[in-house]
């Protein structure tokens, strides 16, 4: 199914250069269902319009294999601390991606805590 192109998208020629180093993240057991270059234009979509995980536009995969890519891409692997998703920001030429990946990763890595802190439930309480 063709998707609508959004302004935060990367083109296909771009994402051809991160692409080896998105699809080492995770071995690969079974063929992907979803195409990667669709589930990175979603973060960026969701980096440049700074909505909620839940609120990805429907030709984009699913929010819950969005985040799922997005959790494994977002561990600080490399010695200097930094993540997949930022060496492929930089790598792939995103300069503002890369910004606005500065100005709200901690928002988007942990945005649901700053809720249950406020409802009063920490860390070891169940729900």
């Amino acid at each position: 199914m063709e998707r609508k192109v959004y302004p935060s998208d990367v083109s296909r020629e771009q994402f051809e250069v991160i692409r080896l180093m998105l699809e080492g993240a995770k071995h690969r057991t079974a063929p992907r269902k979803v195409d990667l270059y669709d589930v990175f234009c979603a973060i960026l979509y969701l980096l440049k319009n700074g909505s909620t995980w839940r609120a990805i536009p429907g030709d984009f995969p699913g929010w819950n294999i969005v985040r799922y890519y997005f959790d494994h891409w977002t561990i600080s692997t490399a010695a200097d601390g930094t993540s997949l998703f930022e060496q492929a920001l930089k790598k792939s030429g995103q300069a503002r991606a890369y910004r606005e990946w500065t100005h709200r990763k901690d928002e988007l890595l942990h945005r649901r805590r700053a809720k249950r802190e406020e409802h009063g439930y920490s860390a070891g309480q169940r729900l």
